[in-house]
């Protein structure tokens, strides 16, 4: 039964730190960012009426990603150290959040055949579009 729900079993991600310092804490950012983008692909959405007041100003209304929401995570840690850096480091942040909502979109519209270009991609949203692809092929 299609119920237009995403499920991920798992995500895997490899950054280049440089010099890894602390390479468990490595992991951490890199876990973090992976589920930033979980956050920006499956759940958050800010809902803002025609008066541009938010609609959803909780966390009642807005879903933020817990622990239970992330699926298994396999960081990597690439070293090739920066010669400019701090001690061969290089920035790690958040640069999971960035390419994981694509890597995402990418897997469901390879699972359903037809690519949605809004986010969140949530259980609505994609069992509208699932719908709506079956009525064109009825068409």
């Amino acid at each position: 039964e299609e119920t237009g729900r995403v499920r991920i079993l798992r995500m895997s991600a490899a950054h280049d730190v440089g010099k890894a310092i602390n390479p468990l804490n490595c992991a951490a950012q890199i876990e973090g960012g992976l589920a930033m983008g979980i956050g920006s692909a499956l759940h958050e959405e800010m809902v803002i009426d025609n008066q541009g007041k938010v609609r959803n100003p909780s966390f009642l209304d807005y879903h933020i990603v817990t622990s239970l929401d992330v699926p298994k995570m396999i960081p990597i840690v690439v070293e090739c150290p920066e010669p400019e850096g701090p001690y061969g480091a290089k920035g790690l942040g958040e640069p999971g959040l960035a390419p994981t909502p694509a890597a995402i979109g990418n897997a469901v519209a390879d699972a359903i055949g037809i690519r949605i270009y809004d986010l969140p991609l949530n259980p609505e949203r994609v069992y509208w579009v699932i719908q709506q692809k079956k009525k064109m092929k009825v068409a």
